[in-house]
């Protein structure tokens, strides 16, 4: 039986900030949090066109540099 999730690592001062940002909002969770916004930073990629722009990859990349995943 396949599990449909996996686990991402993250740095766990990464993981404390997060916490602090989501107290007092809809977000039940850290791990809630983070899949919200990798899910935007995806829809927004699709919707701007099927092939990403050298502009696109480099927001993403700094979008996600500030999250702390590069």
């Amino acid at each position: 039986m396949g599990s449909d999730r996996v686990t991402l690592k993250i740095p766990r001062p990464l993981y404390e900030r997060l916490r602090c940002v989501i107290e007092g909002t809809g977000f039940r969770s850290v791990n809630e949090f983070v899949v919200h916004v990798l899910r935007d930073l995806v829809a927004e990629a699709e919707e701007s066109s099927p092939a990403l722009t050298p502009e696109e990859i480099r927001i993403i990349r700094e979008r996600l540099r500030k999250l702390g995943y590069l």
